[in-house]
């Protein structure tokens, strides 16, 4: 069996406001680095999706190719650019990938079909009442947080982006274009620190974590 990762970084990092979130630095590590020396002792290859006229540094041990206007638009056409029979689709923006999950979603796609990474919900949930004010609660159990990596045997997850094209229909990961077309989905228990940097206060937090990271 062939494994191909797939991580789409071809978005522009608005809301952390320092240019293509990939690029950005952690501890001296840009996310995208991080992330694929995590994937890159567990599969064939690393393909990423960049923006236009941005290439890979030298050091960084994957292929790159032009990404879409859309993170679904960008995993789409790094689907077509590997013949590998499993993929891995990771967000480089969750750069502290235990190898343990990855070998879990792994296993777990390849024998389901589909898996992706997530942890049980535990917060109290609350929806918002007008004027931002404390609602209704939702019970939180059976409630998981998404994360990534996502896995998929590669013939499933094109089925699902190609039906999903053809619909004109847009989902936050590749995982629900999946369940979309009443596909089974393995929940892998994740981990606390595959969190996403999205904000300032996520970048200090990852900051912090790397110095106990790279430490290991």
């Amino acid at each position: 069996m062939k494994v191909a990762a797939l991580i789409p970084a071809a978005g522009s990092g608005t809301r952390l406001g320092l240019g293509p979130k990939a690029f950005v630095e952690v501890a001296g590590l840009s996310l995208l680095a991080r992330s694929v020396a995590a994937l890159a002792p567990h599969v064939d290859e690393v393909v990423v999706a960049l923006p236009e006229g941005w290439t890979l540094p030298a050091d960084v041990p994957a292929r790159a190719i032009v990404g879409g206007q859309t993170r679904q638009d960008s995993v789409r056409l790094l689907l077509e650019a590997t013949g590998a029979e499993a993929v891995l689709v990771h967000d480089a923006a969750r750069p502290f990938l235990p190898a343990e999950v990855v070998r879990a979603v792994l296993a777990a796609a390849w024998e389901v079909g589909a898996a992706t990474a997530a942890l049980p919900v535990a917060d109290t949930l609350v929806r918002a009442a007008p004027g931002q004010t404390w609602g209704d609660l939702t019970p939180r159990e059976g409630l998981w947080a998404v994360q990534t990596p996502q896995g998929f045997r590669r013939r499933v997850l094109r089925e699902a982006h190609a039906r999903a094209q053809a619909d004109a229909h847009a989902a936050t990961d590749d995982a629900g274009l999946v369940a979309r077309l009443g596909g089974r989905v393995a929940l892998v228990p994740g981990d606390a620190r595959l969190f996403k940097v999205t904000a300032p206060g996520d970048l200090a937090l990852a900051t912090a974590l790397a110095a106990v990271w790279d430490a290991k």
